[in-house]
């Protein structure tokens, strides 16, 4: 007997399922929130869910918000079941699940009054968002805000009536000034560099395009701060549905499956106030950049080096690509010698530690982290992830051979097909440029670092060109795995 995740059968779950131990009633809205996907469901909404159990801070809880047609399913998904979500956490030793309660609403995404309103509303004083990497209007190869995007030119002419989050932020920023009201408080929860500053260009930027003077009171009295967010969260599928009614007899639409570890480091900047998430373990720190710089570089661009060779050599999920020799020792190898050596020290923290950690994490085999969703959006994650450490490893005269190769195995990837044959399906935003692009590589290897947007001047280095071709030209004539043989073989 399984029982229908709902607000009236909280009390009828299974004693082995965790459930809010607060009366969600009494609840009131404090943060608005973009992007109510997994990660988020996981992360924020986990460490607020802490901070309402221990009694604490219960006008902070979160609202939803979306703004596009696609995020619909979703919210119905969890409208019907009372706002709530099961997290389960899991490792090789461990299986625990929990229901959270620390969301109360979600408005309808393309509902534009609504949501203006609700940003208006005083008792909304922190906005988080969650909208993926490449949500930020970046320009990929100058890593700033690019006015010239299509939808932040559509947002500019018409900023009453916007489309975009950043055009949502500024018309209810506009409402709060004319009424008096303090502004909120900007907290991007994404895997981003320097996060905040981010998405103050965007808010900043796209105010600009109408009123420059609105623009520069944003500077003035709208605080965003940094963070940096760390839990391993893959996707919702039946699988995970089927799992959780197996083991915890419930039955949830969206359920979330996730690794036991979970991390936040943010700024303490938040003039409008902020819930005391010190106190359910979120550290706050007076600069983020050094833990940022870590997690992007260490796990993020780990991610990446694993995620292109399994993805060629038919590896589904990201536990068994660890358990693959060759891709195993890839990552170590370029880790230790070509990421870490970028890293600056961290406060209180071990950097052999951290990367140790990684590894623990990305071998473990019951979260279903899959290889694929690893390789999605390779054209907005390699310039963040990657090719910063590229260039640095340029600028300082260093040996780039296996960011060289890990280069090429991504372009070898968006080739569309796996070494097998196998076709892969498009899973970039981007793919029929990047498609297209890879097959001009297949001949010409500078086809592929011609795309400026992505590569800007590590690009145009000869050196790197000279070690992209070769790899590219391994990877064609002898495969991937004779190609990581190779690269490992050398000392």
């Amino acid at each position: 007997m399984t029982i229908k995740l709902s607000a009236a059968n909280l009390d009828k779950l299974p004693k082995n399922v965790g459930k809010p131990s607060y009366d969600r009633s009494a609840l009131s809205g404090g943060i608005l929130h973009f992007g109510l996907g997994n990660f988020h469901r996981a992360h924020q909404a986990v460490y607020l869910d802490d901070l309402f159990n221990a009694g604490l801070d219960h006008d902070w809880a979160l609202v939803g918000a979306g703004v596009f047609d696609f995020e619909k399913p979703g919210r119905d998904r969890l409208k019907d079941q009372d706002w709530l979500t099961t997290v389960v956490e899991q490792d090789a030793g461990h299986k625990q699940a929990r229901v959270t309660g620390a969301m109360i609403d979600f408005i309808e995404p393309g509902d534009t009054d609504a949501l203006i309103a609700k940003l208006a509303d005083p008792a909304i004083r922190i906005v988080s968002t969650t909208i993926t990497e490449g949500g930020y209007f970046i320009d990929p190869a100058t890593q700033k805000f690019n006015p010239q995007h299509p939808d932040i030119v559509a947002d500019g002419k018409n900023p009453d009536r916007p489309k975009t989050v950043f055009g949502l932020m500024l018309a209810g920023l506009k409402s709060r000034r004319a009424d008096g009201t303090p502004p909120f408080t900007v907290m991007c929860c994404d895997n981003i560099p320097h996060n905040g500053k981010v998405t103050a260009d965007a808010v900043v930027g796209l105010a600009r395009l109408s009123d420059p003077e609105f623009a520069d009171w944003i500077v003035r009295n709208v605080a965003f701060p940094n963070a940096m967010v760390d839990r391993i969260t893959p996707a919702t599928t039946d699988r995970e549905r089927k799992a959780l009614k197996d083991d915890f007899g419930v039955e949830d639409n969206w359920p979330v499956f996730c690794e036991p570890f979970r991390q936040w480091v943010l700024e303490d900047r938040f003039p409008a106030g902020r819930p005391a998430l010190e106190r359910v373990g979120v550290q706050f720190v007076e600069d983020v950049s050094p833990f940022e710089l870590m997690k992007i570089r260490i796990l993020n661009g780990g991610h990446a080096v694993i995620a292109y060779p399994a993805g060629l050599m038919d590896i589904h999920f990201v536990h068994e690509a660890m358990q693959n020799d060759l891709v195993r020792r890839f990552l170590s190898k370029i880790e230790n010698e070509e990421i870490i050596p970028t890293v600056p020290p961290v406060p209180g923290t071990d950097i052999d530690d951290y990367f140790a950690l990684i590894e623990r994490r990305f071998s473990n085999p019951t979260i279903g982290d899959t290889v694929r969703r690893l390789c999605l959006d390779g054209s907005n994650r390699q310039p963040k992830f990657i090719i910063p450490t590229i260039a640095d490893r340029l600028k300082a005269g260093k040996s780039i051979d296996g960011l060289a190769l890990e280069s090429a195995l991504w372009c070898r990837y968006c080739y569309g097909t796996t070494d097998s044959g196998a076709i892969t399906e498009p899973n970039d935003p981007n793919w029929e440029r990047m498609n297209a692009t890879a097959k001009n590589a297949k001949n010409d290897p500078a086809a592929w670092l011609a795309m400026e947007d992505i590569y800007g001047a590590v690009g145009r280095s000869d050196v790197f060109a000279r070690g992209f071709a070769e790899a590219l030209g391994s990877l064609w004539k002898d495969g991937t795995q004779a190609t990581l043989a190779n690269y490992l073989s050398r000392s």
